[in-house]
């Protein structure tokens, strides 16, 4: 089982779950700024919430092509706003 890092702070905690819920963050992307892998964001998942809560998280991850960046093909790498200028 790899090391999980602790998060830094509560703030930090909060954001790598609010980013993990998100459909358009990679795991790449909580990587790069947390340095926690998949496996780490599972795990700090599974001992963060309740068991259902974190039974519904893996299924609505699972095959989610939006959650790995290999798999966007490079063309979502950061969510924009539809009312947001170009």
């Amino acid at each position: 089982m790899p090391a999980v890092l602790a998060p830094k702070s509560p703030a930090d905690l909060s954001r790598i779950i609010e980013m993990a819920w998100e459909d358009r963050t990679s795991f790449e992307a909580i990587e790069l700024q947390f340095g926690l892998n998949e496996s780490g964001v599972v795990a700090l998942m599974r001992r963060q919430m309740k068991p259902a809560s974190f039974r519904m998280w893996r299924k609505r991850m699972a095959g989610r092509s939006t959650k790995h960046a290999a798999l966007q093909g490079g063309s979502l790498m950061r969510h924009r706003a539809t009312h947001t200028r170009p």
